[in-house]
């Protein structure tokens, strides 16, 4: 089995709410098109500074993270996230990765998007029990 990449639109939510209240035009929401590795073993969405930089989300806290080798790092992280893939889309926060580092797309925003890894197309895919709309557990 391969790697799985997928193309997502990032938003940022702060400029969304400023847009609906007329502060400020559609067009000044900043936002981008991101091909992210999809990596159901990390846990959190984690873009990169250049990312960051871009659009500018506000930084909440700074975190330890343990990295596969086991060394303990620490990054900042950010709030006010929003993430859109095909017909779904989920707000969340985003752990800053160094530099140009590959952006990860992990467990929290694909559970809450209800989407699928397809390991023969090696695609992310909307999950076909619920091709309209996402579905969350409650239990």
């Amino acid at each position: 089995m391969g790697l799985t990449y997928a193309e997502v639109e990032l938003i940022n939510r702060d400029d969304l709410a400023m847009a609906r209240k007329f502060i400020i035009g559609e067009e000044d929401v900043r936002r981008m098109h991101v091909e992210m590795l999809v990596d159901t073993g990390a846990y959190m969405l984690a873009i990169n500074e250049s990312i960051q930089e871009q659009l500018q989300f506000p930084v909440v806290e700074k975190r330890k993270f343990e990295l596969g080798n086991g060394h303990i790092v620490e990054y900042d992280v950010v709030a006010s996230v929003e993430l859109k893939f095909k017909n779904r889309r989920t707000n969340c926060n985003a752990v800053v990765l160094p530099g140009n580092t590959e952006p990860l797309l992990g467990a929290i925003p694909l559970e809450d998007m209800d989407v699928l890894v397809h390991p023969q197309k090696q695609e992310l895919i909307v999950n076909p029990d619920h091709p309209y709309f996402a579905v969350m557990k409650m239990k």
